[in-house]
């Protein structure tokens, strides 16, 4: 599959770099100096950040957001009055744009409803993220992807059957739209025996079309690092100032250092994985020449005798000779000298 620019300049395939997204959501608690901790995340080596947005109306209907909201999180006396508070609207989601630009980092959200898409849209992001919440809703997704924008879909909430209907859907048109299948458990923390990083793998072969990354809602950063070792392109994961503020995702939110660490853990794994091609590496020569081994003489060995594999032996040798490796090439052979027991044999000793 052919490498996909993501956001400008910044491509996912193989052989490229895996795309880290900053996912500040909503932990900006409706405060627009929070939100423009984002460029954080770019000091913290993000490729993008990543908000949500959402039109109450169209997302919630009038008893859901008239509802009580008692929780430990809320923002207001009824779910709408939360929501209210969290939600930023077109104008200021295009001051943290040109925010972002400012400090070099892609900004893109989550569009929750299709007249938010419109607006995202419109604002010309990168690409567009559609979450696990909206995975089951295919006129979001349908209208997405006439956009003629990346597609990056969470698959949280749902099984194989459903995330391959949903792939069939995204990339029945000619071209296939580009498109991004997040490996998701949707849980905040979930848990590391529900997360199934082996998901990566049935997505890779099922959906050939599609680059795999995964969205993380863990806590600590073990498993999205082993994600990226299992092949996932994107990663996402959400960022916050503090763990311990008012809100659902903060608990399982990186904080900056956190954040620092994942990408910096990423870059060294992807180093580590390097070529499927098994080579003696250069950095091992100073081993090899202390501890590699030598053929020497197991027992005097007299010049044209023929050479049994008992006449050698592999030692840690001086001065250094034929490799050990090259035993069966010698069995056989001929020396043109006498070599005493325990003496290394030399590339000029064999006939």
């Amino acid at each position: 599959m052919e490498p996909l620019e993501l956001v400008p300049g910044r491509y996912i395939g193989e052989g490229q770099p895996c795309f880290v997204i900053a996912e500040i959501g909503q932990n900006h608690q409706g405060d627009m100096e929070l939100a423009k901790t984002l460029r954080q995340a770019k000091e913290c080596g993000a490729d993008c950040v990543k908000l949500q947005m959402s039109s109450l109306p169209h997302k919630f209907n009038k008893q859901a957001l008239s509802r009580p909201y008692n929780s430990e999180h809320a923002w207001g006396e009824t779910y709408g009055d939360h929501k209210k508070h969290l939600e930023f609207s077109r104008d200021q989601l295009h001051e943290l744009q040109e925010y972002a630009t400012q400090h070099d980092i892609p900004l893109t959200a989550s569009a929750m409803d299709i007249p938010s898409l419109y607006v995202l849209h419109e604002l010309n992001v990168p690409f567009i993220k559609v979450g696990s919440g909206d995975i089951h809703n295919l006129p979001l997704l349908r209208t997405a992807a006439a956009c003629s924008k990346p597609l990056v879909v969470s698959t949280g909430m749902s099984d194989i059957a459903w995330v391959s209907q949903v792939y069939e859907e995204l990339t029945i048109q000619d071209p296939p739209t580009p498109l991004v299948f997040l490996q998701c458990t949707s849980a905040y923390p979930s848990p590391p025996e529900q997360t199934h990083l082996r998901v990566l793998d049935t997505y890779a072969q099922m959906f050939p079309h599609a680059h795999i990354g995964y969205s993380g809602h863990e806590l600590g950063i073990h498993v999205t690092i082993a994600a990226v070792a299992r092949g996932a392109r994107v990663v996402e994961r959400h960022l916050t100032l503090n763990r311990t503020w008012k809100g659902s995702d903060h608990s399982c939110s990186l904080e900056p250092h956190d954040l620092r660490e994942l990408i910096k853990a990423i870059r060294s794994v992807e180093a580590a994985l390097g070529s499927p091609l098994k080579a003696f590496q250069p950095s091992e020569e100073a081993c090899f020449m202390k501890l590699g081994k030598t053929l020497v003489a197991a027992r005097p060995i007299r010049a044209g005798q023929m050479l049994e594999e008992d006449d050698l032996v592999a030692k840690v040798a001086e001065p250094r000779g034929i490799p050990a490796q090259r035993l069966g090439s010698l069995v056989g052979g001929y020396l043109n000298r006498d070599v005493e027991q325990d003496e290394s044999i030399m590339e000029a000793d064999v006939l």
